[in-house]
């Protein structure tokens, strides 16, 4: 068991997430001191288990194979896994579309999962905040998620502003080429925020929000993606006839047969 020293009296911790203090011989002790002292404990304890954890990764953790590979389950589901990385401005109809891909998908006999941006941070990603690092490393773990999703022979379908090419880039290096399809809801700006459909461009007008995608955080436009979802001019065009320009990629592609 861990332990530290209180006036030269050994504290010992237990390895539970609610730590219980022991001094030994004094039974009666002043709080503070004692909480400050395992705090400064918690803290180094938490930043050596991090350094062995990195130092460990290399020649401790071995990749397992699976006897059951990617093309058995793409087989067995009679289509191809991949993603397809909706990307766009809030309010650009990413998750609408998405929703519709799934659907149209489904109708089809193929079997799809969404990632929605705002859905993943209610559970995996909740710890993290909108800092740029951190947003960055929210896109690098649905990237993960999508990979296995696709590794598993589902079409993926992950829907997130995701504003920079860099982070993108990142995303599509996990992927075999082809398998990660980047489909860019290209609708302006004041279309977006005009609908507004979550009141965050009205906050972020406001000051209330800080570093907001298009309003004082840039969005970098995907400069090679293999599908445009375009507005032009005030026609809307409807969710379900963007889907089916994806899923006519798809067919294109080979992607809906295994």
């Amino acid at each position: 068991m861990p332990y530290c020293h209180y006036f030269g009296q050994p504290l010992f911790v237990s390895s539970s997430s609610v730590y219980n203090i022991h001094a030994a011989n004094s039974p009666q002790c002043h709080q503070r001191p004692i909480l400050s002292t395992i705090k400064a404990f918690q803290v180094r304890r938490t930043r050596n288990l991090r350094q062995m954890s990195t130092m460990e990764n290399p020649t401790n953790i071995v990749w397992h194979k699976s006897p059951v590979e990617k093309l058995d389950r793409q087989h067995l589901l009679q289509q191809k896994g991949c993603v397809i990385w909706i990307t766009g401005l809030s309010g650009s109809g990413k998750s609408t579309v998405a929703c519709a891909l799934s659907q149209g998908l489904h109708m089809r006999g193929k079997l799809t999962y969404i990632l929605d941006g705002d859905n993943v941070r209610h559970g995996l990603n909740r710890d993290l905040s909108f800092k740029a690092e951190d947003r960055a490393e929210n896109i690098r773990r649905i990237a993960e998620v999508a990979r296995l999703f696709a590794d598993a022979g589902i079409i993926c379908i992950a829907s997130l502003i995701s504003p920079y090419r860099k982070d993108r880039d990142v995303c599509r290096a996990l992927f075999p080429e082809g398998d990660f399809i980047e489909v860019f809801m290209d609708v302006p700006l004041h279309v977006c925020e005009n609908r507004d459909p979550k009141g965050l461009y009205k906050l972020a007008r406001a000051g209330k929000i800080k570093g907001f995608t298009g309003v004082d955080d840039p969005y970098e436009p995907p400069l090679n993606c293999e599908i445009v979802l375009q507005q032009k001019g005030r026609d809307c065009v409807p969710p379900g006839e963007m889907a089916e320009t994806v899923i006519s990629y798809l067919e294109e592609k080979g992607y809906l047969q295994a």
